[in-house]
């Protein structure tokens, strides 16, 4: 008998119940992973994120080999192609068991749908483990039995879980033979390989260092430091979560643990939470799928009249809009795949709010550079934004971007790192150059848009929506 552990957004052997499940018995291991170009292009998976995870992959491969787990990298274009690839594959390894951890996206619950049903009529039983949050999905609801929309009880009866569970990780299984050579991804597929500089270093064992290192160093400080961009206040795990290199699970004990040896504790429960975020997006996902069907959560919301995007919209992207934190922020994020989540909220609301351009296309454009794009906190995040989603920020509550940046980057680092035809304005003047008649440095734009009047129409059309 074989057992064939099909690697998807997990790619780690620790804290990873698919893996675990499969090398219970004594039977033989397999493993596989499956490129689908075509697929990552209709989700707008940027060319950092395919790198990462093409490198993680073979990182992964490796080892596996030393604990002699052959992992076989299947190439197919679509999750209809994938499918077709894996029953091969079981064919041709008399495979009698497949081991997969969910995934919550829409296509991936169709795809995992017909899998099921074509492995009906075979002599191969599909098992399921619920790995992508801390509480199972589906476990946390309401008295009623119904899902959370908002978060904060959601939150609640989150730590709840915890106590009453307490959650504990799937341990590495030990080596089932002799290492053996690993199988390798060749190259980066057409149309992902201009990559920017990698964001943080390849592998699982990477993963943990920085984590452990956030945890002793940094942590502590997490809730003083985490909203300013010129700060190193952030754990920079977020690639690592969003492939599944690492899980929630281990970062929440992780977290825990230090806290128990004296920590922080108020930096550390700030970090806590927004492991907590991350399951309620997940959760979000998994119980109302419209939201990755490009449809917003707040059904209403789906007759506002967004403007043209037009120039408008290539401005914000390319990070020449005029309002200094926007595109310092936009610039970070085209350079690097990665945007300080502060800044992701300013830009977010920029666009939607002032800019009034739908959320989708500012979604899809974060998910196309984004090293750590991941569907149910990006959508979220935005949805949140726009006031079209669940826990959303009220309508009338709009980030003034000057504002945001006098209290977030106050001697205006962040900015003159990114928007050098400022860098020698003082740390007043650069928030809004042409403020109170300003002389504007040549080269930089002026404001695209007017703040006030922007907020002032953006709350028009929701107010109207409303009544």
């Amino acid at each position: 008998m074989t057992e064939l552990v099909w690697f998807r957004n997990d790619l780690r052997t620790a804290d990873n119940p698919a893996l675990t499940a499969a090398c219970k018995a004594d039977d033989t291991v397999r493993a596989c992973y499956i490129l689908t170009p075509d697929q990552w292009r209709e989700h707008d998976w940027s060319p950092a994120r395919v790198r990462f995870v093409i490198e993680h992959a073979n990182d992964l491969a490796e080892t596996l080999a030393r604990l002699g787990i052959p992992m076989t990298f299947l190439y197919g274009n679509r999750f209809d192609d994938s499918l077709d690839l894996l029953l091969e594959h079981c064919r041709e390894h008399n495979v009698t068991r497949i081991h997969i951890n969910e995934e919550y996206g829409i296509n991936e619950r169709r795809r995992d749908k017909s899998l099921k049903q074509r492995l009906a009529d075979l002599p191969v039983e599909l098992c399921k483990y619920r790995d992508q949050t801390v509480a199972p999905v589906g476990d946390i609801r309401t008295g009623q039995g119904d899902p959370y929309s908002v978060f904060t009880p959601f939150a609640r009866r989150w730590r709840s879980w915890i106590e009453e569970n307490s959650p504990q990780l799937f341990p590495i299984p030990a080596a089932r033979g002799d290492a053996i050579k690993p199988d390798q991804i060749g190259g980066i597929p057409e149309g992902f390989r201009d990559a920017p500089p990698a964001l943080v270093k390849t592998g699982e064992d990477a993963a943990h260092d920085q984590l452990e290192n956030f945890l002793q160093e940094q942590a502590g400080a997490y809730k003083d430091q985490r909203d300013f961009p010129a700060i190193d206040g952030t754990s920079q795990l977020s690639p690592y979560l969003a492939n599944g290199v690492l899980s929630g699970r281990q970062c929440l004990l992780a977290a825990r643990q230090a806290q128990g040896k004296g920590g922080n504790q108020e930096g550390l429960a700030t970090w806590t939470n927004e492991i907590a975020w991350r399951d309620f997006y997940i959760h979000i996902l998994y119980h109302y799928p419209r939201v990755s069907m490009h449809r917003a959560f707040k059904p209403e919301t789906e007759a506002l009249e967004w403007n043209t995007p037009g120039d408008k919209f290539e401005a914000w992207k390319e990070g020449r809009t005029g309002i200094p934190i926007v595109d310092a922020a936009m610039r970070q994020l085209n350079d690097t795949g990665w945007m300080h989540n502060r800044l992701r909220m300013i830009t977010a609301m920029f666009l939607t709010k002032n800019l009034f351009i739908d959320w989708r296309l500012g979604e899809a454009y974060f998910m196309s550079k984004l090293v750590d794009g991941f569907l149910a906190s990006n959508n979220g995040g935005w949805q949140w934004s726009a006031s079209t989603g669940t826990d959303a920020a009220p309508y009338f509550r709009v980030f003034n971007p000057v504002t945001q940046s006098e209290r977030f980057d106050p001697k205006g680092e962040f900015i003159r790192h990114w928007v050098p035809e400022l860098a020698k304005l003082d740390s007043k003047r650069i928030h809004d150059p042409g403020a109170k008649g300003g002389v504007i440095p040549k080269g930089y734009p002026r404001p695209i848009v007017d703040l006030k009047e922007s907020r002032k129409e953006a709350i028009a059309k929701f107010q109207a929506l409303k009544d």
